[in-house]
């Protein structure tokens, strides 16, 4: 995408801002963002229980997520289930063949899914909450993708007021240089504060069909431009 373009796109996003985003609206556009812009997932869904031990869908982003997630559930063994409620992340790169889970994995295969991450995320010692992200595909999952989801999964725990290894999407970003630059650029560019202006990223992607890695990159461009 050119700078043109790119900044045409980026007024497109700031009018949106504009606009109040409810919880669930916010929580639906990481799963649409995380299937749209991590390359080979096209499915997400987010799982959360009760101190209870319920435990429910939230913001799939299709009927098979949310059918995914209840067979798990069903069944009670799977990625999503381990996630949410003992592992901090649980990465599936052959569902068919993965022995972890004997009844789910080829009831998952038979449904066309192939892979699957989920990350964990927790409000108390017996709350938890996972981000879910399916592939049609096996072995998806590079270092990109993995980071890339630890950010999705970061920004659901924020918005919910959850945490996520006692870390926060501010503190997740630092680890990334060029998206943590783009970051603060927005932030002071349309007075957002972090999580927001990670929102506007996220927006730019999905609207843009780009690359979160490749928005960031052009936002930093950008600034740099104006500035000479």
């Amino acid at each position: 995408m050119e700078l043109p373009e790119l900044a045409d796109l980026m007024t497109t996003v700031a009018d949106t801002l504009r606009t109040p985003v409810t919880a669930d609206e916010s929580l639906e556009l990481i799963t649409a963002s995380a299937a749209a812009t991590i390359p080979g997932i096209t499915r997400a869904s987010i799982s959360v229980t009760d101190p209870d031990g319920t435990i429910e869908t939230l913001a799939p982003t299709d009927p098979l997520a949310a059918e995914a997630d209840k067979l798990q559930y069903d069944l009670g063994e799977g990625p999503c289930l381990d996630a949410a409620l003992t592992e901090p992340v649980v990465q599936v790169d052959r569902i068919a063949t993965d022995d972890r889970w004997p009844q789910y994995g080829p009831k998952a295969a038979a449904l066309g899914l192939s892979s699957q991450l989920s990350y964990q995320f927790r409000a108390a010692p017996h709350v938890r909450g996972a981000l879910n992200l399916y592939a049609d595909t096996p072995q998806v999952f590079d270092a990109d993708a993995r980071y890339v989801a630890g950010m999705y999964a970061d920004w659901a725990a924020v918005l919910l007021g959850w945490s996520r290894h006692e870390s926060t999407l501010s503190e997740a970003l630092e680890s990334r240089t060029t998206i943590g630059t783009a970051i603060g650029i927005l932030m002071e560019r349309y007075a957002l504060d972090t999580n927001r202006a990670f929102a506007f990223l996220v927006r730019m992607s999905q609207t843009g069909n780009i690359k979160l890695r490749d928005v960031a990159e052009g936002v930093v461009a950008d600034t740099v431009r104006k500035a000479r």
